[in-house]
């Protein structure tokens, strides 16, 4: 495909090249992009993304990524699954077993599956977790205090930041507390294939992935056997009344692992460190504890930079004729930082309402199951960092994961101050 060059951005600029998002997200970029060429062919050489085509189309204005997301019938995420860039030793026969995961299916599959892990996710379940994550998180922080070096200063992503997701997930479906550590092992696995820091390529990936199927599968079948007050328990007890079969909570259990543990985790590790380097927000945060302020978090760190569709027909959007079987890249960094939808939307503004963010998705059916218990977590987690660590401050920059659809942070030093004698 001959597409003409942007003038504004460097030949062969790639906006899921994993080595940009291991330095920065790259707002300029999109707001090039969103002012001259809203819908932008990015080429890219086979394969390197391990898909045997040319490259992808890059949505970048929030109305065309709402548009490309509440509209399945001409953008499927089942063709090439939602991921727009593995790696390339990756084989086609890896990336259709992802299509078993329920963020790669389409209607009437998905609308399917949907309707029976929502169960799960009900105001009345989120609720009745309320009370439990509520105290995990102060004892978190607590904890987090506790083992804080001699001059003050911790980890808080390990310390802090994966803590609450991973047991809010082990909570919703009754994983015992003691494995948390193997879901996040495992969840980490899957999701940092790009970061030579962990040395993990896609192989030890998909043993990863294997792993959490396989323990999922073996408490599906416990709870068959004996069923329990939770809600693996109403999602497999009787898979001819409409319920999941084994394998397909074990993939359910993945999605979990990685849609709820990673993005809430790094939603929470920049959220911490906007408020540390946006220092009035955190007074205010302190001071009045507005409801507002997951979203705006949620908003800012935008977890999720990109997933991808797959177009089912010729179709036209933002101008570009857009051909069947094409990628097309939807940039949520980008479309939560149009200036057509957000006031100011360079500013970290814990009040900003409304906010009406695509950090959850664009709508349509792949809006995001878990939001709720998503920004419940993070509303508990702010509120116990306010009340046990109001005084925290940043002790070093925080290093990022390179990833090639992931705004991830690996690591973000603070300190509590040193401890009196």
């Amino acid at each position: 495909m001959t597409c003409p060059h942007l003038p504004s951005l460097p030949q062969g600029f790639d906006l899921t090249d994993p080595d940009l998002l291991q330095a920065r997200v790259p707002l300029p970029e999109f707001a090039a992009l969103r002012r001259t060429a809203p819908v932008w062919w990015c080429a890219q050489p086979r394969r390197i993304s391990g898909f045997d085509d040319e490259g992808y189309w890059a949505v970048t204005r929030h109305a065309d990524v709402k548009y490309v997301s509440t509209h399945p019938e001409l953008f499927s995420s089942n063709t090439n699954t939602a991921i727009i860039r593995f790696n390339e030793t990756i084989s086609r026969d890896q990336i259709d077993v992802q299509k078993l995961i329920m963020l790669n299916m389409d209607p009437p599959e998905h609308t399917r599956v949907r309707q029976i892990v929502q169960r799960g996710f009900t105001p009345r379940a989120i609720r009745s977790l309320e009370r439990a994550l509520r105290d995990r998180a102060r004892s978190i922080v607590e904890t987090a205090i506790a083992n804080a070096g001699d001059d003050g200063s911790f980890d808080f992503v390990t310390n802090i930041a994966v803590e609450l997701p991973l047991q809010a997930i082990a909570e919703l479906i009754g994983v015992p507390q003691e494995d948390r550590i193997k879901l996040f092992d495992w969840s980490n696995k899957m999701a940092a294939y790009d970061d030579p820091e962990y040395a993990i390529t896609e192989e030890v990936g998909t043993e990863a992935a294997m792993e959490i199927v396989s323990y999922a599968m073996n408490l599906a079948a416990a709870r068959k056997e004996c069923p329990a007050k939770d809600i693996v328990s109403q999602l497999v007890a009787a898979e001819d009344e409409g319920n999941l079969a084994g394998d397909e909570f074990g993939f359910f259990v993945i999605l979990l692992a990685v849609a709820g543990n990673e993005t809430t985790r790094n939603a929470i590790s920049h959220g911490m460190h906007a408020f540390l380097t946006h220092p009035e927000q955190w007074e205010l945060y302190k001071r009045e504890r507005p409801r507002t302020a997951a979203e705006e978090i949620v908003r800012w760190a935008t977890p999720v930079v990109s997933f991808q569709r797959t177009a089912t027909r010729d179709v036209e959007l933002g101008g570009q004729k857009i051909k069947a079987g094409d990628r097309v890249g939807l940039f949520y960094s980008s479309a939560n930082n149009d200036p057509e939808v957000f006031d100011r939307p360079e500013r970290f503004d814990i009040t900003r309402d409304p906010n009406p963010h695509l950090g959850f998705g664009g709508g349509g059916p792949h809006f995001c199951l878990g939001k709720s218990l998503a920004v419940l977590e993070i509303d508990l987690i702010f509120n116990a960092i306010a009340d046990g660590l109001p005084g925290l401050r940043l002790a070093g920059d925080p290093r990022r994961l390179r990833a090639a659809w992931l705004n991830g942070i690996k690591e973000l030093q603070v300190s509590v101050g040193p401890r009196t004698p």
